[in-house]
């Protein structure tokens, strides 16, 4: 008997090990959709197809924006049952992230001022 072993199918041995290497922990998310570059504010009508991916985008964004507040209620939500009496001190910055990521989102709110439902004036001066 041999005592080497020949490797049949070395290219797809390399493929593997590259997959492997792509398969770890990614640092962050990065998507690539963005609002498209031809869109017009000004004269929305002018480019039918630049409008709808306007619309597509903005509809995108919303729904993320709602999918982060609803994240935030279950850790609140799991905050206030697990430190029970004591979850005013030590949920709070979860109630304060809680309460910004839910001023401004919804559907219906685009025409309202800012000063209705915008970030409070005093969140962005702390966060400077």
């Amino acid at each position: 008997m041999p005592s080497c072993v020949v490797d049949l199918y070395p290219l797809e041995r390399e493929e593997e090990e590259e997959n492997e290497s792509e398969m770890g922990r990614k640092k962050g998310v990065v998507f690539d959709e963005g609002a498209p570059d031809d869109f017009d504010p000004e004269n929305p009508y002018k480019d039918p197809v630049a409008m709808l991916e306007m619309r597509e985008h903005i509809v995108r964004e919303k729904w993320i924006q709602i999918e982060t507040a609803k994240i935030l209620r279950e850790r609140l939500k799991w905050c206030y049952r697990v430190e029970g009496i004591n979850h005013h001190q030590n949920c709070r910055h979860l109630v304060q992230q809680y309460l910004d990521s839910t001023r401004g989102i919804g559907w219906g709110k685009d025409h309202r001022p800012l000063s209705l439902h915008g970030p409070k004036v005093e969140a962005e001066a702390e966060a400077e």
